[in-house]
């Protein structure tokens, strides 16, 4: 499974009924809160592997599914050059 894939599986267990399409802006949306926010970045970090440190902590790498999936794939090109 991609990485999108699997960030649309896990918005779909706790946002239903809503379409989200890959560079809709969630929080805008209205489906998004700050507890979520958190389970988000837990998802993420468990998921792919990788740390979520303070400065990656923006709102902008959470506002929408491909956002994530930048700042996943920033973080692994990250982990394999190093």
């Amino acid at each position: 499974m991609d990485t999108r894939t699997q960030i649309k599986t896990f918005l779909a267990r706790f946002i239903q009924n809503v379409d989200i399409q890959d560079d809709q802006d969630i929080f805008a949306m209205g489906v998004v809160n700050s507890l979520f926010a958190m389970q988000l970045v837990m998802f993420v970090e468990k998921e792919f592997g990788i740390r979520v440190e303070d400065d990656d902590l923006d709102i902008a790498n959470f506002r929408s599914i491909n956002a994530m999936t930048r700042l996943i794939e920033r973080k692994q090109d990250v982990a394999v050059s190093s």
